[in-house]
């Protein structure tokens, strides 16, 4: 792990290297502190998916992970909200995530910390890593788009795709049929698109305002943007230094049609961990295995 300090649902739309297992850490301000894990047998259940031909395989990738998680107080007084554990998985979110990245082919991620840093970066020193994984530092907040711009500087292959996942996502399905779709499509970015369901429930009418049904938790007719993607090398200069891109890059983008939006596959599960509710419901529908997902 290296350190540099500077400035649900279910859905219903369509080996990492083995580095020898040893730690070195530089504490100095602003050096990096190190820490090369070998391959974990940790969330063993995630398989690779079979992968599409792509032009470069992905195999980095940046976490977004340093919001201050208030909406998930008390569980994230004394930790990040990456670090928070959905009761039953035993593994916190970022565990997950890495395990899942590892087996997609990513073998190196950059993780912007924030809010108690130093705490997720003790825990990545002490975990069983899957993959390489180092860790910037915001001396002060750049938003999502500067955030992701500053983490993309330590990636160690800056010419090569890159894929990019908030914090706080659980999910699990092919990152290479995903970096495939970007490929086949040219884009300069593609960002995963769920369809979640609605939190209450709907009531169904005919034309004369008759009641005909009672819907629990419906899909929502709209597709939203699920917080995962796929970079090509060339979008980290199209991002803002401080700001979001999703006001900014994506926008322009979109207007000269280089923005893809990759639809997740019917039954995938996913969930964006926001509050303590949802880490209720996500406990139910993992332990019911709702979209057959292993944890």
């Amino acid at each position: 792990m290296t350190a540099d300090s500077g400035p649900t649902t279910e859905l219903t739309s369509p080996n990492a290297p083995k580095d020898p297992k040893d730690a070195t850490a530089q504490d100095t301000q602003g050096a990096p502190k190190v820490s090369d894990a070998p391959q974990a047998h940790a969330q063993a259940s995630a398989q690779p998916h079979p992968p599409r031909p792509t032009s470069t395989p992905v195999t980095q990738a940046v976490i977004l992970a340093g919001g201050q998680g208030s909406r998930l107080r008390p569980y994230t007084d004394d930790r990040p909200k990456p670090l928070v554990e959905i009761p039953g998985t035993g593994v916190p979110i970022l565990g997950h995530q890495l395990a899942w990245l590892a087996a997609e082919g990513v073998t190196d991620v950059v993780v912007s910390c924030g809010h108690l840093a130093d705490v997720l970066e003790e825990w990545l020193d002490t975990a069983d890593l899957p993959l390489r994984v180092r860790t910037v530092v915001e001396a002060e907040p750049l938003g999502r788009g500067g955030g992701l711009k500053y983490a993309a500087k330590a990636l160690p292959r800056p010419d090569e795709p890159w894929y990019a996942t908030n914090g706080d996502i659980w999910t699990r399905f092919s990152l290479r049929d995903m970096a495939a779709f970007h490929h086949e499509r040219d884009a300069v970015a593609t960002l995963a698109l769920a369809r979640p369901r609605i939190p209450w429930g709907a009531v169904e009418t005919d034309q004369f305002g008759n009641v005909l049904d009672f819907i629990e938790a419906p899909p929502s007719p709209f597709l939203i943007n699920a917080g995962l993607y796929v970079f090509s090398p060339e979008f980290a200069e199209l991002l803002p230094d401080v700001g979001d891109h999703e006001r900014t890059t994506f926008p322009q983008l979109a207007r000269s049609k280089r923005l893809a939006g990759y639809q997740l596959p019917q039954g995938v599960y996913w969930r964006a961990i926001d509050t303590a509710k949802d880490l209720t419901e996500a406990a139910k529908e993992l332990a019911a295995g709702v979209g057959g997902t292993p944890r």
